[in-house]
């Protein structure tokens, strides 16, 4: 859906470059912040994998409402904030489930966290290279009636397994008693359920209003900064004084990585626009054309990228630390910004002396140092969360980590608007040098970004000293 959202919205529903950055924007605050309502939900109400199945069915109807929104523009809100509202239950219950299949076995659950990610990284490879083939040749109904059956396959496997499922968490319980509390849910009651499908509705009717509202969801954003300063504030003052130290230092670190987020969000607004109008699809070596990729297929690269780098950076990682020569996060993120404004200097290099359309290598380049730059910042967040926080404290800071990061993509969402096509321009007319602008101020935001942290580099090693020393202490 990701893949070829911005393109729907672009060419079949007439939206402006202007809406649509601000509604990508919208929508990444929507997935980045339910996931923690979501995680309430199946921890603490309905038990997780009832909630992981209901957030699947609401991505099935979700992703149906969408495939019919092109004759029915009406439904594209409600289609659009159901996915974020199913989502926000799927995605940490997910995770949720792999843990307890695994708990006990420390080993093997850092294999299957790890086959877990390659997964979703492969089907997300293969999605974001079919769904917008469909798009082009079979239409967008197409296109998003295929997220919604694949869904529905995956949910009519899980009912043909559910009896199978039910007898292996019976054993699991029985063999690991400490897992049976977190395993075992009562069942709600009638009233209860009744009561959660109202919120349910009345959070969804919210968020279609709060979609289409700008000024609203602007407002809110405000509303959640301020109310997440508050939270780190409060909670700074509750830890003990030998905590505050690891504490301050995961909230200096959460900061710095949710500015790569304001970078990743490009790629499914500025930069999908950018490959639509200004990048060739054909790859060649020399005078000989190999492959063709549509627009919304080069965010595909992404989870390339991500596979190709992850075991590389995880071998770096172990190796460094064999020989006593670990880097620390901090150095980590630095280095992470440089491959950002690497990718960004690159593109406003192109875009600036383009004679025609972009060779569709720099946007493979690109991708690349923009991959690699995700997993050395956005990658170690919850890494920090629970290197550096308290550990009791760490699941509330991991989901405030995500409400920081669903505000860092709004704000990618505005930053993306510094190359929003003017309203009645001729999308043809539109040549690379239009967006060399927005490239140029992404370098200069990274370079600013990579001085600004080289700046406070002293004193966040002198934080991470303190913390280190505190916790010997205390241990």
């Amino acid at each position: 859906m990701q893949a070829v959202l911005t393109i729907f919205m672009v060419q079949h529903l007439r939206m402006s470059d202007t809406h649509v950055n601000l509604m990508q924007g919208a929508l990444g605050l929507l997935m980045y912040s339910l996931p923690v309502l979501g995680g309430v939900v199946g921890d603490q109400w309905l038990g997780t994998r009832p909630t992981l199945v209901g957030g699947a069915i609401g991505l099935t109807l979700g992703y149906g409402l969408l495939a019919i929104s092109l004759h029915h523009p009406v439904l594209f809100l409600p289609a659009l904030t159901l996915i974020a509202l199913a989502s926000g239950l799927f995605k940490p219950n997910a995770g949720a489930l792999v843990k307890q299949i695994y708990a006990g076995d420390g080993t093997a659950l850092d294999a299957a966290f790890t086959l877990y990610y390659m997964a979703v990284n492969v089907g997300s490879t293969i999605s974001m290279l079919l769904v917008p083939w469909l798009q082009q040749f079979y239409g967008s109904a197409v296109a998003f009636g295929l997220c919604s059956l694949g869904l529905l396959i995956g949910l009519t496997y899980y009912a043909l397994c559910s009896r199978w499922i039910g007898r292996f968490f019976t054993l699991r319980k029985q063999s690991l008693p400490s897992l049976a509390a977190e395993i075992s849910r009562p069942a709600p009651t009638k009233r209860a359920l009744a009561a959660g499908a109202l919120g349910f509705l009345a959070l969804w009717a919210g968020s279609v209003w709060l979609m289409a509202s700008p000024s609203v969801i602007r407002f809110c954003v405000i509303i959640l900064s301020v109310a997440l300063i508050l939270l780190w504030g409060w909670l700074y003052k509750q830890v003990q004084p030998h905590e505050k130290a690891g504490l301050f230092l995961s909230y200096v670190l959460s900061v710095e990585t949710m500015a790569y987020l304001v970078f990743y969000q490009q790629q499914q607004s500025s930069l999908t626009l950018f490959a639509l109008r200004a990048v060739s699809g054909t790859y060649t070596l020399g005078a000989w054309p190999i492959f063709t990729m549509s627009a919304g297929q080069f965010q595909a690269l992404n989870p390339l990228w991500v596979m190709a780098l992850s075991p590389i950076l995880a071998w770096l990682y172990q190796r460094s630390a064999r020989t006593g020569r670990d880097v620390s996060f901090p150095a980590k993120i630095i280095l992470g910004y440089v491959c950002v404004g690497i990718a960004c200097c690159v593109l406003w290099w192109e875009a600036s002396t383009a004679q025609g359309q972009v060779s569709p290598w720099v946007m493979v380049f690109a991708y690349g140092a923009m991959s690699l730059g995700e997993l050395l910042t956005m990658g170690l967040g919850l890494a920090i969360i629970a290197r550096y926080a308290p550990a009791r404290i760490s699941a509330l800071l991991m989901g405030a980590l995500y409400l920081l990061w669903g505000v860092g993509m709004y704000g990618g969402g505005l930053v993306a608007n510094l190359a929003a096509l003017p309203e009645g321009a001729e999308q043809h007319v539109i040549s690379a040098t239009f967006y060399a602008p927005l490239f140029a101020k992404l370098s200069v935001g990274a370079g600013i970004m990579c001085l600004v942290l080289l700046g406070i580099f002293p004193f966040v090693k002198r934080l991470e000293g303190y913390h280190e020393k505190n916790f010997k202490c205390c241990k």
